[in-house]
């Protein structure tokens, strides 16, 4: 029997995205396993999406949402997912459909010689101030923590149960991204690079490229930070 696999979606109005990319995934899911679920984190959603999502389970008991109460962003919606996810494996990516899902086939192999699989972009189509965005946030990345990855954000990763049942993520926001891979690099995981066609959303607004948003990263970058130096500190304090 093939891996198991949970795939782990953070939700935040996408009503106009999710029914499709609950469907896109079932439809490419038995193709890579005998044993999926769909974990949709409904982080207090205010446009029906998660009410959406509720009668699509009905129908799909493969399918479960788990609705936050009040808004805990990226971070803490991928935390609930992680931890309420069960099979062997976890598939993260966003609902608003940013890879082609058949790309899913292509990845999801080379998890026969990684703990840790993350995307890059293959090609960057986001317009100039994300784009500057992203690559100052990966520059700076590199200098602070010395990781040598392509593209830190992406919001494609798969994480092998082992790892999964390792991490102690302490982000909320989008710094969770870095948080992963920067964790089981400290871990000692095998994590492995795959290029992949991003895709702008055509629906809905994205809530992940405002001012808030990026002094959130800039906040928990720098308590991670200091929790590294911490770790490092004789006596662990």
């Amino acid at each position: 029997m093939r891996n198991s696999i949970s795939f782990v979606y953070p939700m935040y109005n996408e009503k106009d995205n999710i029914e499709e990319m609950i469907f896109r995934t079932m439809a490419v899911a038995p193709e890579l396993t005998d044993d999926y679920e769909i974990v949709i984190v409904d982080d207090a959603s205010t446009d029906g999406c998660g009410e959406m999502v509720d009668r699509i389970s009905e129908k799909h008991p493969q399918v479960r949402c788990i609705h936050h109460p009040k808004n805990r962003k990226l971070g803490g919606a991928l935390k609930t997912g992680f931890a309420a996810a069960i099979k062997d494996m976890a598939l993260y990516t966003d609902s608003d459909l940013p890879i082609d899902m058949n790309d899913i086939k292509l990845a999801v192999p080379y998890m026969e010689q990684a703990d840790l699989l993350i995307g890059y972009r293959l090609v960057r189509t986001e317009g100039l101030r994300r784009r500057v965005i992203s690559r100052a946030y990966n520059w700076l990345i590199k200098q602070v923590f010395g990781l040598r990855v392509r593209d830190v954000n992406f919001a494609f990763k798969v994480l092998r149960r082992p790892l999964l049942d390792q991490l102690e993520l302490h982000s909320e926001g989008s710094f969770i991204d870095a948080e992963i891979i920067l964790e089981a690099q400290r871990l000692g995981f095998r994590v492995r690079e795959v290029g992949m066609m991003f895709y702008q959303r055509t629906a809905g607004k994205s809530s992940l490229a405002g001012t808030g948003v990026i002094l959130k990263i800039l906040q928990e970058l720098w308590e991670y930070w200091g929790r590294r130096r911490g770790m490092a500190r004789p006596g662990g304090a």
